[in-house]
């Protein structure tokens, strides 16, 4: 597959060749939500993912569908934390050697978690370092095969399987709504391709953290825009400093839109997942809840589909989300 060729087929192959592996998540309610907003919330918990995140999906149909020499050769992969689990886990599962650049700000379980799989991290300072520049001398000097956090068919077409679950838990109901969190736009743009084949009306909403808006900003100006900030949000997981060349063009046609939430509304956000769901989010994966939440969107008599989209989050961090000040917020 090349660039402007992933079609919503590559979505349903993905969703096959990687279902031996991949939990199917549930799709949840919460009447408490449904009442805030005036319709109806389906909630996709990707965090009970494996490697608890989306990530996993799109990695592991990336992994599984390199070449035998590359698979031998080893894969390296760049990222803030959910991909780099994603690609530890899944080469562990296939059997391939992973080494992931993490910025050294990542939290800690993040890191630690693509340890214990078995993948050699290598640090890099998110101000001062290009990621991209060291993953490709990487590749340049052991052969290794690069694998994007967003930026790749494969990864996008494994992304959008989550999507296709959600389609088959609606049990029939139409989405008039997405909220997907966003930040390179691999996510955002496989669901779309997976939600507008079923439903060809529906509104996809990007969620972005406030200062990071980049994919909204695009959208909203018809081309790729880069944020000023590279650090300084707690959604550590969506940080990208501008849409992806193979994402963009897809959400740009689907005519989604942007929305940005703060800080204080993600805590909110992971502490309502917390209290009415029984589910733990990092502020990342909390995004889509949270704009749902900050009423910043008109959701009353509709069906909205939200992913939840990431749970590994360190305690301090969760712990903030559970404190006093947070409480008059959700």
């Amino acid at each position: 597959m090349s660039a402007g060729q992933l079609h919503v087929g590559a979505v349903h192959e993905a969703a096959a060749r990687i279902v031996d592996h991949v939990v199917k998540t549930p799709l949840l309610r919460s009447g408490e939500l449904d009442a805030r907003v005036g319709g109806r919330v389906f909630l996709k918990a990707e965090n009970l993912q494996r490697s608890g995140s989306f990530k996993f999906r799109g990695a592991l149909n990336r992994i599984l569908a390199l070449s035998p020499a590359q698979r031998l050769g080893g894969v390296v992969a760049f990222s803030s934390g959910n991909h780099a689990l994603a690609i530890a886990e899944a080469s562990r599962i296939v059997g391939v050697a992973a080494t992931v650049v993490m910025p050294a700000d990542a939290p800690a379980i993040k890191i630690e978690g693509c340890r214990q799989r078995g993948a050699k991290v290598h640090l890099y300072d998110r101000e001062r370092d290009d990621r991209a520049a060291i993953g490709a001398d990487l590749v340049a000097r052991h052969g290794m095969t690069l694998i994007p956090p967003y930026d790749d068919d494969f990864v996008m077409a494994g992304a959008g399987t989550g999507a296709l679950e959600a389609i088959a838990q609606m049990d029939g109901m139409p989405v008039d709504t997405a909220v997907v969190c966003c930040s390179g736009g691999g996510l955002a743009a496989g669901w779309s391709l997976a939600l507008r084949a079923r439903y060809p009306q529906v509104h996809v909403v990007v969620a972005e953290p406030e200062g990071f808006d980049d994919t909204g900003r695009s959208l909203a100006a018809g081309s790729r825009l880069a944020n000023t900030l590279k650090s300084g949000s707690l959604c550590d997981a969506l940080l990208a400093n501008t849409p992806g060349e193979r994402t963009f063009p897809i959400l740009h046609a689907s005519g989604a839109t942007g929305i940005s939430v703060s800080d204080r509304e993600a805590l909110a956000a992971m502490h309502f997942a917390f209290a009415a769901l029984k589910l733990v989010l990092e502020p990342g994966g909390a995004a889509a809840l949270a704009a749902v939440l900050s009423r910043k969107l008109e959701l009353k008599g509709r069906n909205t589909l939200v992913i939840c989209s990431g749970g590994n989050v360190d305690p301090q961090v969760f712990a903030q989300c559970l404190g006093a000040d947070i409480h008059a917020h959700v």
